[in-house]
């Protein structure tokens, strides 16, 4: 199994990386499109804006957030894609949130983990 990874849009890219995704539903501020050294941006796997609002990027709201966010990917065919990606080579997911901790990218792993152990 590839590695996968998370890594916030202002983190320098690596070799290592490999295919880098953004999954943020708007692009980041201050970003250039040319500078950020990315594969593809993938708007779909991201949380959907009222339950980005509704998150607020609260810690004490993420374990809520977490179990929310996987019900929206629930049956998203790009996790599905993402998942066959990462079985191939290292993966790494771009974000914009300021918290390394607690942000959709961090969830998103572990359900891309999810498929990749039902294969």
């Amino acid at each position: 199994m590839s590695r996968l990874q998370t890594k916030r849009v202002f983190d320098p890219p690596k070799r290592d990386d490999g295919y880098r995704v953004l999954v943020d539903r708007l692009w980041p501020r201050g970003v250039k499109k040319t500078d950020l050294g990315h594969d593809e941006w993938l708007k779909t796997v991201a949380p959907s804006g009222s339950l980005r609002r509704w998150f607020g990027h609260d810690p004490d709201r993420f374990d809520a957030f977490a179990e929310r966010y996987r019900q929206e990917l629930e049956g998203n065919e790009d996790v599905e894609r993402l998942a066959e990606i990462a079985a191939e080579r290292p993966v790494t997911l771009l974000y914009a949130a300021k918290d390394r901790e607690h942000n959709h990218a961090r969830v998103l792993v572990d359900i891309i983990k999810g498929h990749l152990g039902k294969g």
